[in-house]
């Protein structure tokens, strides 16, 4: 067991980059590339069965996955190899889920294979595009039945695809507040704080549409996942005022972790992940999700279309559901997994541990970064669900914020 304490479990300027690309003109560009086809009408049940049933397992699976998501000795893909007699190619090719888009989509356009089995795409803008183009071969739950037996309820409820007919979850992490405790030394639960004028110049903010757009409507108890046109604009305004009046000490994108450790900034939104690396490396930052709610977010596993061996990518994502499998995953990533069993897994194990690594264990176990009670999950959120059309109107409103 070797917690990592860089910035980010994935040893990147940080995987939340990938939105942050979508506010750049050539993120954008890439983004409005995927919906220029036709739309791909949802699958009825007779052509799912109809397509799995000419499907027969070859013993080869190609994953593509982000960096830093799997452990270095590969012990989950080569368990999975003995068990079940399908060898793996494993490919850390994923650093942005625009770029990866723009990518494949001419690819998979032409009716092309992208040579994987398995890709990891975070919910947004670009899956939302892989879905609705058609690009994602849909999942035969019957051969998934350890995603029906460990998956936690909250990860066969997502938005983005209801019923989890594309994807399954691989981690999860979530956007809150992160506040130095040198500084702050009241317990913040609401996210008014962020707007509060006794911190005026002390706030950091991110610059990700979407994830300040969230909150925005958080701030004005919208729920993003229902929002209207009326509501961002309403939004908009609430964080323009908020900048206006000098709160907000700049629009972050991965260094507001640094900012908030060395108090430059006193408190700031932020994802769970890079707090819990800094808790770890015994910084002084804490993590909430506030009262009226935090945003999460979710990297899945779907089967492209055209993909060579979609019955053993299939066997493959269900094996990561097995307890103690994705145990050992959660245990490297640090992020939040998708099996609640996890937990006591890892707790068993940490009785057994000594020194660092039993100490590594206990923090993992007791963090509600990787581990949200009950209360944070009633309160978190996915982003709001925009087409096209909606992007274009959605962006720039959040865009005059943070860019003027």
């Amino acid at each position: 067991m070797n917690p990592r304490l860089p910035l980010s479990p994935r040893g990147l300027p940080r995987r939340d980059a990938l939105r942050l690309a979508g506010l750049s003109a050539a993120g954008l560009a890439l983004a409005a590339c995927g919906v220029q086809g036709q739309k791909a009408a949802p699958p009825k049940a007779d052509q799912v069965q109809d397509f799995w049933s000419k499907q027969t397992k070859h013993g080869k699976v190609v994953f593509a996955n982000w960096p830093e998501y799997m452990p270095e000795d590969k012990a989950p893909l080569e368990r999975f190899a003995k068990d079940t007699g399908i060898s793996y190619e494993y490919k850390e090719v994923i650093q942005e889920n625009a770029e990866f888009f723009g990518k494949v989509d001419p690819v998979l356009r032409a009716g092309q294979s992208l040579g994987y089995d398995i890709v990891v795409m975070t919910n947004g803008i670009q899956l939302q595009h892989m879905i609705e183009l058609g690009y994602c071969v849909p999942l035969d739950h019957s051969k998934l039945p350890n995603f029906a037996a460990n998956a936690g309820q909250k990860y066969k409820e997502r938005a983005y695809d209801p019923g989890n007919k594309y994807t399954v979850p691989y981690t999860s992490g979530v956007t809150g507040i992160a506040y130095n405790t040198k500084y702050v030394k009241e317990d913040i639960t609401s996210i008014q704080a962020l707007f509060d004028p006794k911190y005026k110049g002390r706030i950091g903010m991110m610059a990700d549409a979407q994830e300040i757009g969230s909150f925005g409507m958080f701030a004005l108890g919208i729920d993003p996942e229902k929002s209207t046109e009326a509501d961002w604009k309403k939004a908009g305004e609430k964080l323009k005022e908020q900048r206006d009046n000098g709160l907000v000490r700049k629009y972050y994108d991965q260094s507001y972790i640094d900012a908030v450790a060395k108090g430059d900034v006193w408190l700031t939104m932020a994802w769970s992940g890079d707090v819990f690396q800094r808790q770890l490396a015994g910084e002084p930052v804490k993590f909430v999700v506030p009262e009226e709610g935090g945003t999460i977010w979710t990297d899945n596993m779907l089967i492209p279309k055209g993909a060579a061996n979609p019955v053993d990518a299939l066997m493959l994502m269900d094996y990561l559901y097995q307890p103690a499998v994705a145990a050992e995953l959660d245990e490297f990533i640090q992020y939040v997994t998708p099996v609640p069993a996890v937990q006591d897994l890892l707790r068993e194990k940490a009785k057994s541990a000594k020194g660092e690594d039993k100490k590594a264990l206990e923090e993992m176990v007791d963090s509600p970064l990787m581990f949200p009670t009950e209360a944070d999950y009633a309160r978190l959120r996915g982003y709001t669900p925009l087409d096209n059309k909606q992007q274009q109107i959605f962006n720039p409103i959040f865009q005059s914020v943070t860019q003027a």
